[in-house]
């Protein structure tokens, strides 16, 4: 966002695409130029090569000599006003930048075209090591370069998020503009960098601050037209209806970028009409819904199950099948298409029924019908010749019900937040001197050193401990806490199905007795059964076709018990404590940044892509409807793991041995004998790993890891393992 590329005020044109940052930060040279190439000289004056050339390379001794030998020192400058620190910090040669500090180099002079300083060059890689290195020696994140960017704004260009949350920490205001009064806000808009825009806003930054040409971050944010800016933009009180100095609203200015598209979607998902304009629901009792949108759609999709199936039920049980197929199809179309309009208006993150209690409520909606069923006819037909099953149903229910509620409600082992700012520089401060600081180790979006096996979960906005995975059916993540409490509540479920259906075995041998035999398909036995009870035969069908996604996950959680493993480490890989970000764990030249690295020294060769150029291909892979509910249903993870061909057995992955496991028994007597109470809620985070106690929200080195000699490989996050022996 140059001063060129702002639009003319007499123009009234849409806001021209800003000017790149990247040639603007440092000289203009190739890539080959800034890191192995020659550097810009003469051959009449060696000398001012060979100490650019040093300093790019980061070879420290040879720098030294150098000093020593001659008359160059630290405070070196070329004509261009660049310093050897310029080019150690650009290549991210943290031992080099040290050195250079420490001999006394002008940690904040101003060089090349663009008349930045070494923070700004290192800033611009987004070689976060390197900025510390030159903040904690006083480099002034402040200081702008010939363009009127600081550092804030050339690491926002970059959109490395942690790169911002690390100069946020130092006390940078956030909204502090550039010369032409861009924010940074501003910048992450029109990049479209959601999680920066995210960041920002969370951090405090103004909606409503408007540049020179009164162009807001919104008006920015259409110029790429990205969804998730837009929306984080408008849900954090964008002004929908703000005028440029030319009279552009954001909607003209969508409409002359070609991105209306991205903008009317935006203002529906966050409950606007395309005019901007709040969108108040037709329907009776709208009010209510507006006043909280999120609790009346929780207890609202939670209890309409129940009575759909209900109704479901007892139309296609009370109807001639001809008849009650079409009405009961009608019904269900007509439940869906109310949902669906309630959804319109539903926030953003409860726009589809999976992402709902949806799920939840039909699961406990046939919960309570069985048991209801059972409570009014089953029993009384069948108690006085089969108490004990009875009983033995009693019981399964019981503990069905209880560990289903336990597995819905109890906090699933939630990281606990730092208190404050101060608290979160510390953290970041500790995990830079530990060479972690990367997204493996902490969380930008709850501003903590992730744990071990831990995960942020998108749906609760909270890092989990020991995070197994999200279940829809009991809307809410299966954690440390209450895996246990879920895993009952599968077992419960298949053996309470399984004694329901012998019970009904019984009740319907009596009652067939005195059913018609009247049928058009079914043989003579059948038609007595269905026709003597037809709503309880529905039921006992719909119950024994949940073992199927029931059988299948239990399976799964068996297998990785025993592994020791959780359902996200067998489809992903172990985390044993290691950082992931080569980019900016390694200078350009290959070389560790952290000196008791076990590569600490090598050659150029040891890093195929210092610099991240070769990232994932970017894109998201749209799920189709079976694929969606296959994996609702765990289809996929039971597939994987039956199969071998999960991250715990895959052939096509690196296999080492799983550092938190002890064996089958001992990974079992871990799980099942843990001292945490079975039916109560256990301290957060507590648990047992081969028969000693420790707590996952605070575990960041892993114990097994220390005793299996792991401690000196690679810091390269998730990893495969191989099968585990007893």
């Amino acid at each position: 966002m140059s001063q060129s590329a702002l639009p003319s005020g007499n123009s009234g044109g849409p806001p021209v695409q800003p000017a790149a940052k990247g040639s603007a930060a440092t000289p203009k040279l190739n890539s080959q130029d800034m890191e192995m190439g020659d550097l810009p000289g003469n051959d009449a004056s060696p000398a001012p090569p060979d100490i650019m050339q040093l300093a790019r390379v980061g070879d420290v001794g040879g720098m030294e000599k150098l000093f020593e030998s001659s008359e160059y020192d630290a405070t070196y400058t070329d004509d261009e006003g660049i310093t050897p620190l310029h080019w150690a910090a650009i290549n991210n040669q943290y031992a080099m930048c040290k050195f250079l500090i420490d001999k006394g180099a002008d940690i904040n002079k101003k060089g090349g075209e663009s008349v930045a300083t070494p923070l700004q060059w290192a800033a611009q890689r987004s070689n976060y090591y390197t900025v510390d290195l030159l903040l904690q020696h006083g480099a002034d994140p402040l200081i702008t370069d010939a363009q009127g960017y600081n550092t804030l704004h050339i690491s926002t260009f970059n959109g490395n998020v942690l790169l911002v949350v690390l100069l946020l920490h130092q006390g940078i205001p956030v909204d502090v503009a550039d010369a032409y009064g861009h924010t940074s806000l501003m910048w992450a808009a029109y990049k479209g960098f959601p999680q920066c825009v995210d960041l920002f806003l969370r951090w405090g930054a103004s909606v409503h601050t408007t540049d020179e040409q009164g162009f807001t971050a919104l008006h920015w944010a259409l110029v790429k037209g990205s969804l998730q800016c837009i929306l984080k933009l408008i849900e954090y009180g964008a002004d929908r209806f703000a005028k440029t100095q030319t009279g552009k609203t954001p909607a003209i200015t969508a409409k002359d970028l070609n991105t209306a598209g991205a903008w009317r979607r935006a203002l529906r998902e966050c409950g606007y009409d395309e005019d901007g304009y709040a969108v108040v629901p037709w329907w009776p009792g709208s009010s209510f819904f507006l006043k909280d949108k999120r609790g009346f759609l929780n207890k609202f999709l939670f209890l309409l199950p129940t009575a759909m199936l209900w109704i479901e039920l007892m139309i296609v049980s009370r109807l001639p099948i001809f008849i009650s197929a079409f009405i009961a199809l009608f019904v269900i179309f007509g439940i869906q298409w109310a949902v669906n309009q309630v959804l319109e208006y539903a926030p953003p993150d409860m726009r589809q029924l999976h992402r709902t209690p949806w799920l939840t409520g039909i699961f406990a909606g046939s919960l309570f019908l069985i048991g209801a069923q059972w409570l009014l006819v089953v029993v009384f037909a069948t108690y006085a010749s089969h108490p004990l099953i009875n009983l033995i149903f009693l019981v399964f229910y019981g503990f069905t019900a209880w560990f289903y509620v336990a597995s819905m409600t109890f906090d699933p082992g939630f990281v606990p937040k730092l208190n404050g700012i101060a608290e979160q520089k510390a953290v970041i401060d500790e995990l830079l001197r530990l060479w972690k600081f990367d997204e493996s180790n902490f969380c930008v979006t709850c501003m903590i050193r992730t744990p071990l096996r831990s995960k942020h979960c998108r749906r609760c906005q909270r890092c989990v401990a020991k995070h197994d995975h999200h279940c829809p059916w009991v809307n809410n993540c299966v954690g440390i806490n209450n895996h246990r409490h879920f895993f009952v509540y599968l077992v419960s479920l298949i053996f309470g199905i399984i004694t329901f259906d012998w019970l009904l075995y019984y009740y319907f041998l009596e009652a067939s007795k005195s059913g018609s035999s009247e049928c058009l398909v079914l043989s003579e036995s059948l038609c007595k059964v269905v026709n003597s009870d037809p709503y309880t035969v529905l039921l006992g069908i719909w119950a024994t076709l949940q073992l199927t996604w029931v059988s299948m996950l239990i399976f799964v959680q068996f297998v990785q018990v025993a592994r020791a493993m959780t359902t996200y480490e067998n489809m992903y890989g172990i985390q044993d404590g290691s950082a992931g970000s080569l980019s900016s764990a390694f200078t350009s030249t290959g070389a560790p940044l952290d000196p008791s690295h076990p590569n600490f020294g090598a050659p150029p060769s040891a890093a195929d892509d210092p610099l991240g150029a070769r990232k994932g291909h970017g894109h998201r892979h749209n799920r189709g409807f079976l694929q969606q509910w296959g994996r609702i249903l765990g289809v996929d993870t039971f597939i994987e793991t039956a199969t071998g061909r999960g991250a715990a057995t895959g052939s096509s992955m690196r296999k080492k041995k799983n550092p938190y496991s002890k064996g089958y028994i001992q990974n079992c007597n871990d799980f099942w004998c843990d001292p945490s109470p079975m039916f109560g809620r256990r301290e957060n985070g507590d648990a047992m790993l081969g028969g000693q106690r420790i707590n996952y929200t605070e575990v960041y080195e892993s114990p097994a890891a220390m005793g299996l000699g792991l401690a000196g490989q690679r810091r390269g996050g998730y990893q495969a393992v191989a099968n585990e022996e007893v």
